[in-house]
């Protein structure tokens, strides 16, 4: 199965950069909890703090913060919004000179390169409440027996379909790997061309499709102190054979639809389904260009469960505040205002970033709509990439296995020990 791109800036450069981040080992316990530091008083943030982030979800961010800044007057909050494809490199170039500032955004699932380079601080004792997180999220910012970042936004990806093939088929939406075939086919039968609109562009994004199911066979990718890659074991292969399983039988095209077709070519029926972030739900109906079109054709429901669990992949943003920060006290005040359940709300309100903190998937305007029912249940088994700095390499080199699977020329088996032996040549980036 394949796992359609995210948003095409935002979520990219999360990964496409990766290499290019400070070097860093494996993440810490992720059950640690921050390192004693003083607490933040309720006093009102004062004097000047910069933020950083990349265009995308922080570009409502002004619109956001507007009633806190009009409650904190003397704080002066200055937003800088970089291209999301530049993002991570200036901001491990403002690290590396000693220029970075107050407060920085970090992509969820690809944070720990730059907390392992001790340029950001322990998030303070209290600041926030760790436990009205989605676990991973707040997990995601552990590293050596400290928390370092505050979660933002938070999104995984679920099997979106068309319900109404699904009702014509006599389908019901699959929970277990075995049932996800005859639920395709089902989708053909009721009415879709094809069943499974997969991701065919065989890169990096097929790379985290594989280590999604990995995960969900029991396979942890790297042994146990994230020094060395275990790709070739039979809990892979049997990922790989998942993976590459609607192009082998046919129900997938190995060559569409493109990335920007996806979305076209679910609601023409020319796919009967994809998997995809929540971001989908927002758009479907301009896409058809008919209101209401989302509400009566589409469900979701969360991933398949393989042999050892249903885990998802984890995505989204996180706060971090400069160890060097002159003003930290109001960086972590204007943090701890953006953690905030109303705070949340807006954000979803002005851009559709789905919230970090469970409470906030309770307003009418979440709640209402069921379909981000299935977001909320996988956002509570989630599992980020592996977090060692050559993933990047390691997910682009599996993406290629996965075409050579998926177009018949090697087995899984093969597959499995030519990336073995591939990511063996590239390393974790030690």
């Amino acid at each position: 199965m394949t796992i359609i791109r995210s948003r095409v800036s935002a979520l990219a450069a999360a990964t496409l950069t990766l290499t290019l981040l400070l070097a860093g080992c494996g993440r810490g316990s992720s059950s640690a909890a921050p390192a004693a530091s003083a607490s933040i008083d309720s006093a009102a943030a004062t004097g000047t703090v910069t933020l950083w982030a990349p265009d995308g979800d922080a570009t409502a961010l002004d619109k956001v913060l507007a009633d806190y800044k009009a409650a904190n007057p003397g704080l002066s909050l200055k937003i800088t919004l970089i291209p999301s494809d530049d993002y991570n490199t200036k901001l491990q170039t403002a690290v590396s000179s000693g220029t970075a500032p107050d407060i920085a955004f970090v992509y969820t699932e690809a944070q720990t390169q730059f907390l392992a380079s001790k340029a950001f601080a322990a998030v303070p004792n209290g600041l926030v409440d760790s436990a009205g997180f989605f676990p991973g999220s707040w997990a995601a910012g552990a590293y050596a027996g400290a928390t370092y970042s505050v979660p933002w936004y938070a999104y995984t990806r679920v099997l979106v379909y068309r319900k109404d093939f699904a009702t014509a088929g006599q389908a019901s939406a699959p929970t277990s790997w075995d049932q996800m075939i005859p639920f395709l086919k089902a989708l053909q039968a009721g009415g879709a061309t094809k069943g499974l609109g997969g991701d065919v562009g065989w890169d990096t994004y097929n790379g985290q499709d594989l280590a999604v199911y990995a995960y969900q066979a029991g396979a942890k990718l790297l042994n146990g102190d994230a020094t060395k890659w275990d790709l070739d074991n039979a809990q892979v292969v049997s990922a790989i054979e998942y993976a590459s399983s609607p192009f082998t039988t046919g129900i997938s095209a190995i060559d569409t639809p493109q990335f920007l077709d996806a979305q076209p070519y679910f609601v023409a029926g020319k796919t009967g389904s994809l998997i995809s972030g929540p971001w989908v739900i927002a758009s479907l109906d301009q896409t058809a260009k008919q209101d209401g079109w989302t509400a009566a054709h589409v469900a979701t429901a969360v991933l398949p469960k393989g042999s050892s669990s249903g885990v998802g992949p984890l995505a989204g943003g996180s706060w971090v505040v400069s160890a060097s920060s002159k003003n930290a006290t109001s960086a972590w005040k204007v943090i701890r205002a953006m953690a905030q359940e109303p705070a949340q709300v807006a954000q979803f309100k002005a851009y559709g970033s789905m919230p970090a903190v469970q409470a906030a998937w309770k307003d009418p305007s979440i709640a209402g709509n069921s379909l981000y029912d299935a977001f909320f249940e996988q956002l509570k088994d989630v599992e980020p990439m592996p977090a060692v700095a050559t993933w990047n390499q390691v997910s682009t080199a599996i993406g290629k296995e996965l075409e050579a699977v998926a177009r018949g020329r090697e087995t899984a088996a093969q597959a499995a020990k030519n990336l073995q032996s591939q990511a063996d040549s590239i390393g974790v980036g030690q």
